[in-house]
């Protein structure tokens, strides 16, 4: 297993509590020096908050542990591509690299539809590693909306 596979699988567990919660299941975690120091998942729900995305909680987490804003030394591990707002977060914190598992092709912000974190207009581009551990990133999601979807169906009834 490789490093970047090492992290994600921790992604992952934060994402699993997000699906155990009823949450989108996605998970981040923040490593510095080798060390993770901040963990996250989706709140988006429980929170009633929409700005309670895993980058975001672990930004936030992160920024209080190093003391700045300034996340330079940081490598932020995503199970699901960021989104507009995670990614502008990203950039602003100025962390040096993303990696993230899988692609999300409604609201990627990473290559999908915008490539915010590569912007070049920014003062801030971001290195990005993505399909580390796709497949595993991707089954959760597909289960947790498989499930969604069947929740969530209407009713038929006979009139």
């Amino acid at each position: 297993m490789t490093e970047a596979e090492g992290y994600m699988k921790e992604a992952l567990a934060e994402a699993q509590k997000a699906f155990d919660a009823g949450e989108v299941p996605i998970g981040a975690v923040m490593v510095r020096n080798g060390e993770i120091i901040a963990r996250g998942y989706n709140l988006r729900n429980t929170a009633k908050n929409p700005l309670c995305h895993a980058e975001m909680e672990i930004i936030h987490k992160a920024a209080g542990i190093v003391g700045d804003w300034r996340l330079e030394d940081c490598v932020l591990y995503v199970t699901v591509e960021p989104c507009p707002m995670c990614a502008g977060a990203i950039v602003q914190a100025r962390i040096p690299k993303v990696v993230f598992g899988t692609r999300n092709n409604k609201a990627g912000c990473a290559g999908s539809i915008l490539n915010i974190l590569n912007e070049p207009r920014f003062n801030h581009q971001v290195l990005v590693e993505e399909g580390v551990l796709q497949e595993e990133c991707s089954r959760l999601m597909r289960l947790f909306f498989r499930r969604f979807r069947k929740n969530n169906a209407p009713e038929l009834t006979e009139e």
